[in-house]
């Protein structure tokens, strides 16, 4: 009611709604400014920004970084019941006559000062390990893909609710007004796992809270580009007109969408010449490209959109959201992991270098992780070669590097299985039985340390829809403060 009374107000106004909406497109980035000063904590945020790799399938961590040599010694047992401990399994895994164990095929060494267990998979990903925070005890509530991206996302098994990336920039704005606050890049791959746009959309938040993908094409976005015959002189007076029109109709309609709507079409107009400009890593040193890779030449890869990652990021985006899709290896896990690594493991590195060396590191919090792991015993036929994983959301591992996060460490830990979290005392914690459990870290812990490297308190951070508040982190989360330095 409040604000279809304040916005009757502002149309009455001797300068009308067209000055209002004026007033409001140049003061966004203040606003939101204002918005995120009434969120910050009683601390100073460590990361203005936020850089999140998603390995989109649910990556092996005992294929990567969890090291478990005990699966290689008993190799081809079976899953004892205590270990399992009645957990649910996928109907892909449940029904098979036998669950043996699985050792990985790959070889694990120490590396850096922290001493950090990496798998050889990942050469590049070892010489950074001082520079992460690798977070081992990671769990969610989730089994099945959809709803575990959805939960990561947007803290809800359940579709329709806001972005993490969303949030961020509903709380804390843009600092750059040429360029969405909230950009998306997708690996250019094929899949047979498609992602969905609503994992970066606003749910029931106002639409210019979402996320806008960049595609690897001829135009980073589509329809930006002015067609042939059109000039930028005849474009700034179709978007006049255009807006006059909309104003119109916000006067009888008093629809904040349409507000959106004329900010949108102001954001795409600048947006023509910001993002050929920030797209084009022509002007990038020689250096730049090969500390990144062969792949960063072509355009759509991962280790090009790692690159991109820190030109957006440079540039005053908010939160960049890389997804990298093709982790789910219910079967053939060796070869296909292999290639996932292969993919991905430069352009981490590299990202975590170049962010260092410019010194962006410190205040860049960048992210790693999938929606779930992998389980200890084999999916299908365990062979000498070959073997497959099923999901498992009860334990996994993620990492954090730079803004404010403790580098060179490894919070929390599973068993000799990587099946279930170990507490203190090394045996094995049901997590589930209570939403916050020492040494575990449930989703909504996840989200909640996120936000408060932004300065965000994320009990803080609401929206009202439909007479309810929502929040990131619904009725839980904690902020994991043993892994911020």
């Amino acid at each position: 009611m409040f604000e279809i009374t304040r916005r009757h107000f502002l149309s009455k106004l001797s300068t009308g709604i067209g000055g209002a909406a004026l007033a409001s497109l140049m003061s966004e980035k203040s606003s939101a400014a204002a918005i995120g000063e009434k969120l910050i904590a009683d601390h100073a945020p460590k990361a203005k920004r936020v850089i999140y790799l998603f390995m989109s399938g649910g990556p092996s961590h005992m294929d990567l970084f969890d090291y478990k040599p005990k699966l290689n010694e008993l190799n081809g047992q079976q899953l004892p019941d205590e270990v399992r401990r009645g957990q649910r399994l996928t109907g892909m895994s449940g029904n098979q006559a036998s669950l043996p164990l699985a050792g990985s095929q790959f070889k694990f060494a120490q590396h850096g000062k922290s001493g950090a267990w990496v798998s050889e998979l990942l050469p590049h990903t070892a010489k950074v390990v001082d520079d992460l925070c690798f977070v081992k005890s990671l769990w969610t509530e989730a089994i099945n893909h959809d709803p575990a991206m959805t939960f990561f996302q947007t803290g809800s098994q359940i579709a329709g609710r806001p972005s993490l990336g969303s949030w961020v920039t509903y709380g804390l704005g843009s600092t750059n007004e040429n360029l969405p606050g909230f950009v998306v890049l997708v690996t250019k791959k094929p899949t047979d796992q498609p992602l969905a746009s609503r994992l970066w959309g606003t749910g029931f938040m106002d639409s210019r809270y979402q996320g806008v993908r960049f595609s690897s094409g001829k135009d980073a976005v589509f329809y930006l580009s002015d067609p042939d015959g059109v000039c930028r002189s005849g474009r700034r007076a179709l978007l006049d007109k255009l807006s006059a029109l909309n104003k119109i109709e916000f006067q009888n309609e008093l629809d904040p969408e349409i507000e959106t709507r004329i900010s949108q079409y102001e954001m795409a107009f600048r947006m023509q010449t910001s993002v050929p400009e920030v797209t084009d890593i022509g002007g990038e040193p020689q250096s730049v490209k090969e500390l990144y890779g062969p792949d960063a030449q072509n355009p759509g890869t991962f280790a090009a959109n790692c690159l991109l990652a820190r030109r957006l990021a440079e540039s005053g985006v908010r939160f960049i959201q890389l997804y990298h899709p093709g982790w789910d290896q219910h079967g053939n896990l060796p070869g296909a992991i292999r290639g996932q690594c292969r993919e991905t493991d430069q352009g981490c590195a590299a990202l975590i270098t170049d962010l260092k060396q410019r010194g962006m590191l410190e205040d860049t919090l960048v992210v790693w992780g999938g929606e779930f792991g992998r389980t200890a015993y084999s999916q299908g036929a365990l062979t000498s070669s070959n073997y497959g994983r099923d999901h498992h959301p009860r334990c996994f591992t993620a990492w954090m590097a730079g803004g404010g996060v403790k580098p060179g460490m490894t919070y929390g830990a599973t068993d000799d299985y990587g099946y279930n979290i170990v507490g203190a005392d090394g045996q094995a914690i049901d997590p589930s039985k209570e939403k916050f459990t020492p040494g575990a870290v449930h989703v909504h812990d996840f989200h909640a340390t996120i936000l408060n490297q932004l300065g965000i308190d994320h009990t803080r951070l609401s929206h009202t829809f439909q007479g309810r508040r929502f929040r990131l982190t619904d009725v839980h989360g904690h902020v994991v403060k043993d892994m911020l330095a």
